[in-house]
C-alpha cells in the first residue's frame, strides 16, 4: 500500500495484532498528536455500503457481504489466508482507496505532529520512507495470542495464521526507530508513552 505524502513531521505507529496499537494511539491523541488510523478507514471502506463494497462485490461475488451490505470479515479473512492470489485482488481494491483517505486526512489534520497507525507498515515497504521516524508497540507472542482470542473470539491457530503473514517480532523490533513495551498495564504503558511525546513534539518543532 503506498502512503501518503509525508507532513512536515509524523511517526508510522505500527505492531502485531494484539499488541495494543490503538491503546497506544489513543494515548498520543490525548496528548495531543493528529492520528490517523488505516485500520479505521478500511473498516469505512468495508462498512454497509461503503466506498470499496461495490468493487469488492463485483470481484469476489456477492456471499462476501452481510445482509447489511458489509463486507463478511470472517469469509474474507478465510479466503485470504488460503489463497495469495485472492489477497493481492482484495488489496488491490482497498490499497488505493486507503492511500487517497489517508492522504485526504493527513491534508487537514490539526494536531502537534501526526501518527499514522499502520499494522502492516514493515511489510509495506512502501512507508518506512515516507514517515519521520516509525514506532513500534511489542509485547509477548504469548500475549498476543490470548489478547486477540478474548477480544475475537477466533481460535489459537486462526490468531497464529494471521501473525505468521506478518513479520516477526525481532523483524519489528529492528526496523523501528521506536520501542513501547506493552506488557504490563495501563500504568505500565503511559509513561513510556508521555517520554515518546515529549521527544516527537521537540522534533516537530524542529522541522
Amino acid at each position: 500500500m503506498d502512503a501518503p505524502h509525508k507532513p512536515a513531521f509524523s511517526v508510522g505507529l505500527t505492531g502485531g495484532i494484539g499488541c495494543g496499537k490503538s491503546t497506544v494511539a489513543d494515548m498520543f491523541a490525548a496528548l495531543g498528536a493528529a492520528v490517523i488510523d488505516t485500520d479505521q478507514i478500511a473498516h469505512a471502506l468495508t462498512a454497509p455500503h461503503g466506498a470499496a463494497m461495490p468493487a469488492l462485490i463485483a470481484e469476489f461475488g456477492p456471499e462476501f457481504a452481510t445482509p447489511e451490505g458489509a463486507l463478511d470479515r470472517a469469509k474474507m479473512r478465510a479466503l485470504v489466508f488460503s489463497d495469495a492470489t485472492a489477497r493481492a485482488r482484495l488489496e488491490a481494491i482497498l490499497h488505493p482507496r486507503i492511500r487517497d483517505a489517508t492522504a485526504a486526512a493527513a491534508s487537514i489534520a490539526t494536531g502537534d505532529y501526526v501518527i499514522f497507525v499502520v499494522p502492516l507498515l514493515i511489510e509495506s515497504g512502501t512507508w518506512r520512507e515516507r514517515v519521520s521516524r516509525v514506532l513500534a508497540i511489542d509485547c509477548p507472542e504469548e500475549l498476543q495470542v490470548a489478547r486477540v482470542m478474548a477480544r475475537s473470539g477466533i481460535t489459537e491457530a486462526q490468531v497464529r495464521a494471521i501473525m505468521a503473514a506478518q513479520v516477526s517480532r525481532e523483524q519489528r523490533r529492528a526496523a523501528a526507530d521506536d520501542i513501547i513495551l506493552n506488557d504490563d498495564g495501563l500504568d505500565a504503558l503511559r509513561p513510556q508513552v508521555e517520554i515518546l511525546h515529549a521527544m516527537y513534539l521537540s522534533q516537530s518543532k524542529r522541522t
